[in-house]
C-alpha cells in the first residue's frame, strides 16, 4: 500500500515540474513586471515576492519561538543557536562597541536575502502567468504572477542603498570626525617612524583617501550588482536547463523526463550560492562598519 502511495506522490510530482517546466521558455525577463496598483502605486511580481518573504519570516520566528522564555524550549534553542552563530561571525568584525547596533542590520540582511534567494527554487516561481500559444502548440509566457525577489535591480539596489545608509549612521554616531577623516585621508605611521619621509608620505595617503571616498560611493553599485548578478544568472540558468530538450530539438516526452532530473544538480548548486550570496553580502556590510569602528585594541595599546 505504502508502495502505490509513493508511485502516485512520484507521478504528481513529475507531472508538476512537467508542466512547470513548459512555463519555463522564456527564460528571467530582465526587469520586474507589474501586475497590479494600490492607488496609483505600481506592485511588481519581485514586489510581491519579497512581502511574502518578509511574511514567512515573522511567522517563522512567532511560531518558532512565541513568548520568549527564561527556560528556552526547543524552538527557541534554536533560533537562539542561529542567533549566537551569526554573532560569532559578525562580533570580531564590528567589534563589541558596535555589535548590537549592527546586529539587527546585518542578521536581517542575510535571513531576507537568503529566503529571497531560495525562493527562486520553488515550483511555480517564475512559471506561472499568462501567456499564449505559437502556431507549433508551445505555451510561452507574457507576465508572471512570481518572481524572485533578487532577480530584481531595483530590489537589490534598495537593499545596497538602506545598508550603506544604516552603515553611514551607525559610523556617524560612534565616531568622531576627525577619527573618520584620519581613517580616510590621515598618513597611517608617525613622523617619529618615518622621519623626512612623513610629508610625502601625507600627501600620497591624501591622495589614497580620495580614491577611497570614490570606493565608498561605489560600494552601493558593487553589492547591487554582485547580488542581482549572481541571483538572475542562476534563475536563467534553470530556464534553459528545464527547457534544453526543446533548445536541442527533442521529442516532448523526451523533453519532459530531461526536466524531472537535468536540472537537480543545478538546484543544489543554487542552494550553495543563493547560501553564499547572502553571507557575502552580510560580510561585506559588516566589514564596511568595522572598518571605522572596530579599532578597541589599538586604543588598549
Amino acid at each position: 500500500m505504502r508502495f502505490f502511495e509513493l508511485k502516485k506522490l512520484l507521478l504528481l510530482l513529475f507531472y508538476l515540474i512537467s508542466a512547470f517546466s513548459l512555463n519555463a521558455s522564456e527564460g528571467v525577463h530582465q526587469s520586474a513586471e507589474k501586475i497590479g496598483d494600490i492607488l496609483g502605486f505600481p506592485i511588481t511580481n519581485s514586489m510581491v515576492t519579497s512581502w511574502v518573504v518578509s511574511l514567512v519570516l515573522i511567522l517563522i520566528i512567532r511560531l518558532t519561538v512565541g513568548k520568549a522564555k527564561l527556560i528556552p524550549g526547543k524552538g527557541q534553542l534554536v533560533i537562539e543557536s542561529v542567533i549566537d552563530s551569526i554573532r560569532s561571525i559578525i562580533e570580531p568584525i564590528v567589534g563589541k562597541r558596535v555589535f548590537f547596533a549592527s546586529f539587527w542590520l546585518l542578521s536581517g540582511l542575510f535571513f531576507f536575502i537568503l529566503i529571497n534567494n531560495l525562493s527562486g527554487l520553488l515550483p511555480g516561481v517564475g512559471t506561472i502567468g499568462t501567456g499564449y500559444y505559437d502556431d507549433d502548440g508551445h505555451f510561452h509566457l507574457n507576465h508572471y504572477f512570481i518572481r524572485p525577489g533578487n532577480a530584481d535591480l531595483n530590489m537589490t539596489l534598495a537593499l545596497a542603498l538602506v545598508a550603506n545608509a544604516v552603515w553611514a549612521y551607525i559610523v556617524l554616531r560612534h565616531e568622531k570626525l576627525g577619527h573618520i577623516a584620519h581613517h580616510v585621508f590621515g598618513p597611517k605611521a608617525t613622523k617619529k617612524d618615518v622621519g623626512p619621509f612623513f610629508i610625502p608620505l601625507a600627501i600620497l595617503f591624501l591622495a589614497v583617501g580620495l580614491i577611497e571616498v570614490v570606493s565608498i560611493m561605489f560600494r552601493p553599485v558593487s553589492l547591487t550588482f554582485r547580488l542581482f548578478g549572481n541571483v538572475f544568472g542562476g534563475e536563467s540558468l534553470l530556464h534553459s536547463m528545464f527547457e534544453l530538450g526543446n533548445i536541442l530539438g527533442l521529442h516532448e516526452t523526451v523533453t519532459k523526463v530531461m526536466a524531472c532530473f537535468v536540472p537537480v544538480p543545478f538546484y543544489f548548486m543554487e542552494v550553495l550560492i543563493g547560501f553564499v550570496q547572502a553571507l557575502v553580502f552580510m560580510l561585506l556590510v559588516a566589514v564596511y562598519i568595522g572598518l571605522f569602528t572596530n579599532h578597541e585594541e589599538g586604543k588598549d595599546h
